[in-house]
């Protein structure tokens, strides 16, 4: 009987992603008591190990991947818990990945700490993971301070709703005839009662030149039924709101400091001003001003930087930043059916401060409120917003890498060239379908 000749096969090798990229990797599970970490095989006789939260067990835990020769690891972004790990492995020269925990989940049914770190490890090994974006150190700072202050912001306003609910209790319809009871009138008006004043024609007289109702109104809407409880209750939301202000400014100033850091002048050059403002600071920073797009100011340009920094290459192209931002349509994609185009649920704060400059861009004369309201009678409010916050992240993006300024075109060009791009695309179906489109008294029409 013949022998069958042995078939020759032709050596494949791996493809790139999944050759050996990172040798020395280590995989951290992130837990709110201990962590476990795993090393590779034959760096150590107990690759894998336990180490508690505390500070001097996170040194141990740095010093011993030093010693088993590890470069790179990853990590699971846990709450808060990875905050302390990742800052003292980056301490030690550790290069440190933070991964998205979706995106690393185990095979279901071998679910534990110790089956989940070596899951990590492997996948960096095989250069499976990607990092999660976190800015420079000098902007990590920064985003802490400015959402620091953001918080402050909330915890203010949540005071000034108790002191409307206060007066409202009181009957004193101030918010009625003051557009703003923080205002200088209202505050004056609210520190008299709270000074023992109650009668409404004195009160009205405090009322700013400004104000657009007159005092007779103002007056009527303070008689109200005074009561113990009621003012008690003003007085300390009162205080509480100044107390908040105070922390505001505060932290006004401290961000101020943070941003003369990124000051590349030297603060010794006879002749060298500091900057005075959060907007110049930010000028400086950047090299451009964020806040000449329409709808963004300087607190969003602020909260956009704090978040994304100033250095674009870490988004290849604006569609990637957009992307990045959840601000692109999905692509759920299944046997040649779109399943749906709804962008992706993302937590991005740089992403929520686009959508508020977006939608307060509706009544502007600019090209972007045209380019806003067009979307809303195509597409409905929630996704002309989106669509238009796009838009601002691609500016945004244009402008920081390019250090390019951003000039407005005006309504009326955008209406000249969405009108232009229409009369090309009706005289195209036009002409397939054998008619001719002329223009009669100024207008289109078909003939």
């Amino acid at each position: 009987m013949k022998q069958k000749k042995p078939i020759k096969r032709k050596s494949v090798k791996l493809p790139k992603h999944l050759q050996n990229l990172n040798p020395y990797a280590a995989g951290i599970d992130i837990g709110s008591k201990s962590h476990f970490v795993a090393v590779p095989e034959g760096t150590d006789e107990q690759p894998v190990r336990e180490f508690s939260c505390f500070t001097d067990d996170l040194e141990r835990l740095a010093q011993w991947l030093t010693a088993c020769g590890v470069t790179t690891v990853a990590m699971e972004s846990t709450g808060i818990y990875w905050i302390p790990v990742f800052e003292i492995l980056e301490s030690y020269g550790l290069e440190v990945m933070l991964v998205n925990a979706r995106h690393v989940k185990n095979v279901p049914g071998r679910k534990s700490d110790v089956l989940d770190c070596q899951w990590l490890q492997q996948l960096h090994t095989y250069g499976l993971l990607r990092g999660a974006f976190r800015p420079a150190d000098q902007v990590c700072a920064l985003r802490a301070y400015v959402r620091q202050r953001s918080t402050l912001v909330r915890s203010s306003a949540s005071h000034i709703q108790r002191m409307q609910k206060a007066l409202a209790q009181m009957n004193l319809q101030l918010h009625n005839v003051v557009s703003d009871v923080t205002g200088v009138t209202g505050m004056r008006i609210i520190k008299a009662i709270l000074a023992g004043e109650r009668d409404p024609k004195v009160l009205s007289s405090m009322r700013d030149p400004r104000c657009k109702n007159s005092e007779e109104t103002i007056a009527r809407s303070l008689q109200g039924n005074y009561r113990q409880e009621h003012l008690f209750s003003l007085r300390q939301s009162v205080e509480l709101y100044e107390f908040y202000q105070a922390k505001i400014s505060d932290c006004d100033q401290q961000i101020l400091e943070q941003l003369k850091i990124f000051d590349g002048a030297d603060n010794n050059v006879p002749g060298y001003k500091p900057p005075g403002s959060v907007g110049e600071a930010l000028q400086r920073m950047s090299g451009v001003n964020l806040a000449d797009i329409n709808g963004i100011d300087t607190n969003t340009a602020l909260k956009i930087i704090a978040e994304i920094g100033i250095d674009m290459s870490r988004w290849k192209t604006a569609k990637h930043f957009a992307s990045w931002l959840g601000l692109c349509p999905g692509t759920k994609v299944s046997g040649g059916k779109v399943l749906s185009s709804a962008t992706k649920q993302v937590a991005n704060k740089a992403a929520a401060a686009l959508r508020m400059a977006a939608f307060s861009l509706i009544n502007s004369k600019s090209a972007l409120g045209a380019y806003i309201r067009r979307q809303r009678s195509r597409l409905g409010a929630s996704k002309a917003i989106t669509a238009t916050a796009h838009k601002l992240a691609r500016l945004v993006y244009s402008m920081l890498k390019n250090g390019t300024a951003f000039v407005d075109a005006g309504q009326e060009d955008y209406e000249e060239r969405y009108r232009t791009r229409v009369v090309k695309n009706l005289k195209r179906k036009a002409q397939e379908l054998g008619f001719e489109l002329v223009a009669i008294h100024g207008t289109a029409a078909t003939t």
